[in-house]
């Protein structure tokens, strides 16, 4: 069987969780700043609405990757059903696809006796080069889940911790520039990892959170008393 894909996801699980909990907390905290001049009150709705961000980004990622996961398996039992019905046809697919990588004469002959004479191997061949789709493990699901979930938890904080320490004025204006410098390193990462413009993608990311901040900030004024 093929080995289920563990780690590809792992940095997009990190900078979708703590820049999901950065920004909506963010523009949470700037539009209760912008409504009320109570500390308690920001504090308290800041930390209500983080618990219910992580675990609601923590429940959805589950959802989700088992859905996955399902999908998976309903596609690989219609793959066994149709080697078992179409035999012919399902190895004549083997032919395509390893003539279509280059091979050709006894060994693409060879590769397609070799892959066609074990049935869980000849699955997997079809769900990997046909269908392009990989098993997911339910270790995958948990760790998955919990990924999103402690990295939405900690983005979540880190805009919050001022309102602990200082006054909302003081406050607003920390929690942005941690808000910028955790952003732009987001950005700036990802771009590393994927071959992209640190810079460029350090803007993005910023703007981009800033934008949806500044809108819960123009909320927040609207209810001003």
């Amino acid at each position: 069987m093929a080995k289920p894909h563990r780690k590809s996801f792992r940095l997009s699980d990190i900078i979708l969780g703590g820049q999901d909990g950065l920004v909506t907390i963010l523009g949470l905290l700037l539009g209760l700043a912008a409504a009320t001049k109570s500390s308690r009150i920001i504090i308290a709705g800041g930390l209500a609405t983080i618990f219910a961000e992580t675990l609601s980004m923590a429940a959805v990622a589950y959802t989700s990757r088992m859905a996955d996961r399902d999908h998976y398996a309903a596609e690989r039992a219609q793959e066994i059903r149709d080697i078992k019905v179409m035999t012919e046809l399902e190895r004549q697919d083997i032919v395509d696809i390893y003539s279509a990588k280059g091979f050709k004469g006894k060994l693409l002959d060879d590769i397609v006796n070799h892959i066609t004479a074990d049935n869980r191997l000849w699955v997997d061949t079809m769900m990997r080069e046909e269908i392009n789709l990989l098993p997911i493990v339910k270790s995958d699901v948990n760790i998955y889940s919990l990924t999103v979930g402690l990295s939405t938890l900690a983005g979540a904080l880190l805009p919050l911790i001022p309102f602990f320490f200082s006054s909302i004025h003081v406050a607003i204006y920390i929690s942005l520039i941690i808000s910028v410098f955790v952003l732009a390193g987001i950005g700036a990462y990802k771009a590393k990892m994927t071959l992209g413009k640190p810079l460029k993608s350090a803007i993005q990311m910023v703007i981009i959170g800033m934008g949806a901040a500044f809108a819960g900030y123009l909320i927040g004024l609207a209810f001003k008393p």
